[in-house]
């Protein structure tokens, strides 16, 4: 015995005969055309084809619906009473003035000890918040002021910079 998956199979010899010499195959193939045509000829038999059939006319159907006319519009003119507002105090505190006739030499009320120098700013911030408030350092800065510098409640001298991811006031 040979073994099938060593030496390949066979192959099949070849049919020498063209296929118009192949006399079944053409029998055959007449026959089924014949057969059909009679099963075709014999189905319809004395029926008319199904176009000649009357065929259903279109149908109009028109609807009218009615509207009716808009009424008058009643408008009754109401006058709005005004809100009351918050009112808005500034509050301004002012440091007595230094006595400068006696001058002792350990001055530890005057302005350059408390390091403001010899400018007195407190209260009087140059840019305020859209509130009317003077900014102070870690707070953040409106877009229009930035790298503005300013003072603080106190009068320390503060600047607009970028730190942190955002612009804050923080001390120059």
């Amino acid at each position: 015995m040979t073994n099938a998956y060593t030496t390949p199979p066979a192959p099949r010899p070849v049919d020498t005969r063209p296929l118009r010499k192949r006399k079944r195959v053409w029998l055959g193939g007449s026959g089924l055309l014949l057969t059909g045509a009679l099963i075709v000829g014999a189905g319809n038999g004395d029926q008319q084809p199904v176009a000649a059939e009357a065929k259903p006319a279109p149908t109009v159907t028109a609807t009218v619906t009615a509207t009716p006319e808009p009424a008058p519009t009643v408008t009754e003119t109401i006058k709005a009473k005004a809100k009351p507002r918050p009112t808005v105090t500034v509050t301004k505190t002012s440091r007595p003035a230094a006595d400068t006739g006696s001058d002792t030499g350990s001055d530890t009320g005057s302005d350059t000890a408390n390091g403001s120098g010899s400018q007195d700013t407190t209260g009087a911030c140059s840019i305020v918040s859209n509130a009317g408030n003077c900014y102070s350092a870690g707070q953040f800065c409106r877009n229009s002021d930035h790298g503005a510098a300013t003072t603080n409640q106190g009068g320390t001298r503060i600047k607009c910079v970028y730190s942190s991811n955002a612009w804050r006031w923080t001390y120059a």
